[in-house]
Parts: C-alpha cells; sequence; structure tokens
C-alpha cells in the first residue's frame, strides 16, 4: 500500500481576471476550486496512473468535512486525523497580469492529534511505501519527518521525502529510498549555485553518500537527472508544451517516478533496476501537470512520455 502525509492539506480557491487593481471591485472571468497539499496531489496523479493510495494528515470545520469529500471523490482513501477545534485553510490563488497567493495558516495540531496520527504510521508494513512531503506547520515539531523516520526504522519500508534544506538533510541517515530537491534547493543545502549538469550530480552524488537511496533533481526548464541506487546517472530533457499552472508539477513527478518503480519487474542483485523510465514517466507526470488547469490526467501524461522516448 502507498501512503501520503499531508499535514496541512487546504481548498485551493482559483481565480482568473484579465487584470486585479488593488482597493476596487475585481469581476473575475473564472474560478476552479481544488482539494489539495502536497500529499494528496502525489495521491491524486498515483490514482490517475492506477495506484491507489491512502491519504493521511489533518483536517478540521467544515473545510475539513470538504476536502474529506473531495479527496475521497477523487478515488483515495481518506484517513485523515480530525481536530477538534479551528479550520482546515483555503489558499486563494489569483491568476491575472500575474499570480499571486494568498495561503491560509490553517488549524493548530496538538499532542493527541500527533499521537493518533503515530498511531496510523504505526499499522504500515514491509513493503509499503510511505510519501512525506511539504511544509511543516508551526505548531508540529520542527524535525517531524526525522521522529516518523526514526519511527519506522528497522521496518522494509520504502520512504520518499520531498522536502527542503535541514527538513530534508536531517532524514538522510534513515535511508529514505528518493528525496526530490530542484536544482536550487540542492544549491542552497550546499550553501553554492548551481548552473552545470556536472555541478548538480556532484552536490546530487552528495546527499546519495549522505544516505538517499535514489536522488531526483528537477531542472524547470532543463528537465530532470536521476542519480539511482546503483550510482548511476540518468538525464531526461524536459516536456514541450504551454506552461499553464505551477502547483503540483513536482508532486505530480513524485508520483509518476514512483509509478514507474512499481510498474517494473522486480529486481535484485543480479537483476537491477532500470530507473530510466521511472524517470520519463515522473518528467511526463510534471509536465502534463504544468500544461494543465489543475493536475495531470493520465492520457496527457501517455502524450508526453511518448515523445521522451
Amino acid at each position: 500500500m502507498i501512503y501520503t502525509v499531508t499535514f496541512n492539506p487546504a481548498i485551493d480557491y482559483v481565480v482568473r481576471a484579465g487584470s486585479i487593481t488593488l482597493g476596487e471591485v475585481n469581476r473575475l472571468s473564472g474560478e476552479q476550486i481544488f482539494f489539495g497539499g502536497k500529499g494528496i496531489n502525489v495521491s491524486a496523479v498515483l490514482s490517475e496512473l492506477g495506484f491507489k493510495s491512502k491519504a493521511l494528515g489533518f483536517t478540521a470545520g467544515f473545510t475539513g468535512e470538504a476536502i474529506e469529500k473531495g479527496v475521497r471523490a477523487m478515488g483515495i482513501d481518506a484517513d485523515f486525523v480530525r481536530l477538534e477545534k479551528g479550520s482546515s485553510r483555503i489558499n486563494v490563488k489569483i491568476k491575472a497580469q500575474e499570480e499571486t497567493e494568498l495561503n491560509g495558516q490553517g488549524p493548530d495540531i496538538d499532542k493527541k492529534a500527533l499521537d493518533e496520527l503515530f498511531d496510523k504510521l504505526d499499522c504500515l508494513k514491509d513493503g509499503d511505501i510511505l510519501i512525506l512531503a511539504g511544509s511543516i506547520p508551526s505548531s508540529l515539531p520542527p524535525n517531524i519527518y526525522e521522529m516518523i523516520l526514526k519511527r519506522l526504522k528497522g521496518k522494509r519500508i520504502k520512504t520518499v521525502v520531498d522536502a527542503t534544506k535541514e527538513l530534508l538533510l536531517s532524514v538522510l541517515k534513515y535511508k529514505p529510498f528518493l528525496i526530490k530537491p530542484n536544482d536550487k534547493e540542492l544549491g542552497e543545502m550546499f550553501g553554492v549555485t548551481l548552473e552545470t549538469d556536472e555541478q548538480i550530480s556532484l552536490y546530487a552524488a552528495r546527499l546519495k553518500e549522505m544516505g538517499a537511496v535514489n536522488v531526483l533533481v528537477s531542472m524547470a526548464g532543463r528537465g530532470a537527472m536521476l542519480i539511482d541506487e546503483y550510482g548511476k546517472t540518468h538525464r531526461c530533457g524536459v516536456c514541450k508544451g504551454e506552461v499553464k499552472n505551477s502547483v503540483g508539477a513536482g508532486d505530480s513527478m513524485v508520483a509518476g517516478f514512483i509509478a514507474g518503480v512499481l510498474l517494473q519487474q522486480e529486481w535484485d542483485d543480479a537483476n537491477p533496476a532500470d530507473y530510466s523510465f521511472a524517470l520519463k514517466l515522473g518528467t511526463a507526470a510534471g509536465g502534463a501537470t504544468a500544461f494543465s488547469d489543475g493536475l495531470a490526467k493520465k492520457a496527457l501524461i501517455d502524450k508526453l512520455l511518448k515523445t521522451l522516448d
């Protein structure tokens, strides 16, 4: 079973207008509502690719009820911890002459609720996959990712961590199966600016030396690079299309990569896995989201995947 964790899920209210003038009434040309958060985004794209997952995290209030209902409507098993106080956040995303976002804060998460989440995580079994993605609410311990991986240590669980800086560096000692920084985030971890493939490969390899099993680096318009568990470097170009959406492309890449891994046959030391297909499927899924108003749909993923062969 695949599990995703979204600590602070949200209702994304996306509005469109030709232009926005502060201090005046503005008429919208369109509006959409999405149920999101990085882990939920991963679950949604996994569902598109035919893989079921269970979404964990925290919800509160009437907005939380709407998120749970919306997630289930996407074919995802929602198993959130319900908080007694507060409301899940609403993010307003304004697409006009410039993109502007107003992100809600979300509810406080107390120790009782966190213990409930730990109880759910304790039920994970050997062979399961756990995907941790996104920032940490201020009410949670800043080392929460590290706490979770430490708790699961000793189980044969593939963990995926999509986070930045210290949040990511602190979990490397637990040997996560996959981490996915972008090239800018990778440079920030080491206090350098990365401009060439050689530089990116060098520092991605350092993260592998520090414990990561596979290091996937997204590079925006330059494609993506993977240093796999065998030390082999894979490179994939970028999909061609009109960028419409900047939300969820990285989450979609994670989902596509994991789906690509699962679609391969079992492997062992004598027959090592070839991660090139997983990298291509991840790249196609990320591109399909970038070229859509919402998250990637399978038809577009399949179309873009053919262009990467």
